[in-house]
């Protein structure tokens, strides 16, 4: 977009806004808001500098290791501090230590709990909506609200009436501060966004047909059937209140328009910091690294039953918060066993090893999963130590004159020690399905869901199954590895959603140059329709949930896991270079305008003296409007483009599908 001279020296003479943005996930991580906050925090900071703060309840776990407290310098924060500390509230300031160093003020709930009646009172009295005494994530969220509008109060009142401040809340868990700023009339522009209506996830997870009925739910009914009215009423007073309301895609927008009854006034797609490299072979060289630690842990859990070519194995993956149904579980399951037997019905020597990663409550690991991996380790420090005997009888004989013979290079002692090994790898039983000893295994989705399609990894299968119901960390006994590392080891991530209003674990795939299955009923999936032509060239593909039957979307992806398995090691690579170059679409460095452009629309219906008065059209659309639908994400790559599709190469082929005309990739 570009401006005029006139237009940079009025924008120029503006005076800096004070920008507050809120979320329960400040420096405490939760979900994905947390990582939307983290990894956006860097950009806004270099764009507002001081003026820019975050503010979130305080979390003594989580503040120990990611703030550093210090005392403000003097100014109108001091002031504000000051004011608030006097009477009573808790509230510590300090830095978030990541990048870009924001500072970041995190109130104590727990120190105004004795004014919890007081203020819920009060919230009845000036806005009819009530809260009942049970229920704690409520109550917190009264007291945080209270709080934050408190502050934001004495804050403006702390200013001259020339400066201008912007309050932008996520989620309706924060939106109590926000319905009080503008009953109370408190001069501050507002920004809300719902990352997922609240009533939307409920109703998904009760497996109702969500998108063909969106238009006819009785919103009120459906909400106080689940005992969550309240919730929804702050929620909805939320996004009617604020100058500006948005979501994290336009799926979203489409339930915001139904549920909350209000359209959104832009879209803020979710994006990542973004690491390029120097030369492509650099993330390929991490693929591999980390793919060989991935080979370590199957090879042991796998002992007794490890019968195929890891040279010739694909590490499939899904992962994300437990969510059977919304997260398209159910879907990848059996989407594995139609695969199993395309395999084995075409004589495929390809073995696919699906990993299920979702925290799920467990007692402890599974023993057979531990041994497997103690007895892989005793035989390879084993072979180790005879290598190096084995070495030495070499140097010695060949220092001596004479030709090594083979029959005397290992010892008897040797040879036992291997057999002692081999007989420890034995296993009458099958590998585990589950790494750990589930808390309720008889009536756990996943397990049941697996042994109703007979995935038991037995020797036949092409396809194995590991269901890990934990994070992964680089502390895992078994897993040994961190979120990120995994996922450059794996070849293709599958996430069949159903209710995914963004969708953060196919967006990471594709910065990390791995290939991803997404739905079109996820926000990142309509994003990749809309921005990218001919996705699955670029290792993005995306299943059809939205309008084919349950049996035809699992048929579909299967068919996409079916094909990718026909892949040679050349094309994967090509694949993982082109998905790696759409990594710059998903940059904060190009998504975060759109925040910028969300903050100037507030900013010009809260001060429209300060930031120009808004034209009204007699089309009925403003022009802050005309401007956000001028102001569009350009394609990853130009429809006229010719397009030189991956799947097709051949192994004898040695350029790069890209070398045939560069131009036709640049993102």
């Amino acid at each position: 977009m570009s401006i005029s001279a006139s237009d940079a020296s009025t924008t120029s003479s503006r005076p800096k806004p004070y920008v507050f943005e809120i979320a329960w996930e400040v420096a405490n991580k939760v979900g994905g808001i947390y990582t939307v906050i983290k990894t956006k925090a860097a950009i806004t900071s270099k764009e507002l500098g001081e003026n820019f703060c975050l503010m979130g309840p305080y979390n003594t776990g989580s503040a120990r290791t990611e703030v550093e407290f210090v005392q403000p310098e003097a100014g109108v924060f001091r002031r504000t501090l000051d004011a608030m500390r006097a009477q009573g509230a808790v509230v510590h300031y300090g830095r978030w230590l990541i990048d870009g160093y924001p500072k970041v003020l995190m109130f104590d709930i727990a120190a105004s709990a004795h004014r919890l009646a007081e203020w819920k009172a009060d919230l009845w009295e000036t806005t009819r909506i009530g809260t009942p005494a049970d229920d704690r994530e409520t109550n917190d969220a009264v007291l945080f609200g209270y709080l934050v509008s408190w502050f934001l109060g004495e804050f403006r009142n702390q200013l001259d009436e020339s400066a201008t401040v912007l309050a932008h809340f996520h989620e309706w868990l924060v939106g109590v501060a926000l319905v009080l700023l503008r009953v109370r009339q408190i001069r501050v522009a507002t920004v809300f966004t719902t990352h997922a209506t609240l009533l939307g996830r409920y109703l998904c997870a009760g497996n109702v047909d969500f998108y063909n009925n969106l238009s006819k739910f009785d919103v009120d009914a459906e909400a106080g059937q689940r005992g969550i009215y309240h919730r929804y009423c702050i929620e909805r007073a939320a996004a009617h209140s604020a100058h500006v309301f948005t979501t994290v895609s336009q799926i979203t927008g489409d339930e915001a328009e139904f549920l909350l009854k209000r359209r959104p006034d832009i879209i803020l797609p979710n994006g990542l910091n973004v690491v390029k490299f120097s030369a492509l072979h650099e993330f390929q060289n991490l693929h591999a690294q980390h793919k060989e630690k991935i080979n370590a842990f199957v090879r042991g859990h796998f002992y007794g039953h490890y019968d195929f070519d890891l040279d010739n194995t694909l590490y499939f993956f899904i992962a994300g918060r437990y969510e059977y149904s919304n997260k398209g579980a159910d879907v990848f399951i059996e989407s594995l066993a139609r695969l199993n037997h395309r395999l084995k019905a075409a004589g495929s020597k390809m073995t696919v090893v699906a990993f299920l990663i979702m925290p799920a409550p467990t007692n402890n690991f599974n023993v057979e999963a531990l041994r497997g991996q103690a007895v892989t380790k005793q035989l390879s420090d084993s072979v180790a130590d005879i290598q190096k005997a084995v070495g030495k009888r070499i140097f010695e004989a060949a220092l001596r004159g004479t030709m090594p013979d083979g029959k005397l290079l290992l010892s008897e002692q040797d040879i036992v020690q291997l057999k002692r090994c081999m007989f420890a790898l034995q296993n009458p039983r099958l590998p585990p399905v589950v790494t750990h000893n589930m808390v309720d295994d008889g009536k756990d989705p996943i397990l049941n869901h697996i042994r109703r399609v007979r995935l038991f990894n037995d020797d036949s299968d092409r396809v194995k199954v590991i269901f890990h119901p934990e994070f992964l960390s680089s502390t895992n006994p078994l897993i040994p590895m961190d979120y990120e590392d995994f996922v450059r080891g794996c070849h293709l991530g599958v996430f069949p959603s159903y209710y995914e209003p963004w969708g953060y674990t196919p967006a990471e795939c594709t910065v990390l140059g791995i290939p991803s299955v997404t739905s079109n009923l996820s926000g990142f999936g309509s994003f990749v329709h809309e921005h990218v032509e001919d996705p699955h060239s670029y290792g993005l593909y995306i299943v059809d949930r939205r309008f084919k039957s349950a049996n035809e979307s699992i048929d579909q992806l299967a068919g996409i896991m079916f094909d990718f398995c026909q892949f040679s090691r050349r094309q994967r690579i090509n694949l993982r270079n082109r998905c790696e170059r759409l990594s710059e679409l998903l940059d904060w460095k190009r998504l975060g305008l759109y925040y910028k452009k969300a903050r100037v629309l507030a900013l010009k219906r809260t001060y429209p003296e300060v930031y120009g008065m808004t034209a009204h059209h007699d089309d009925g659309t403003d022009e802050e409007d005309e401007e956000v639908a001028l102001f569009k994400v350009p394609r990853a790559s130009a429809p006229a483009s010719p397009r030189f599709p991956v799947l097709h190469l051949n192994d004898e082929d040695e350029d790069d599908a890209d070398a045939l005309n560069p131009e036709a990739f640049q993102v």
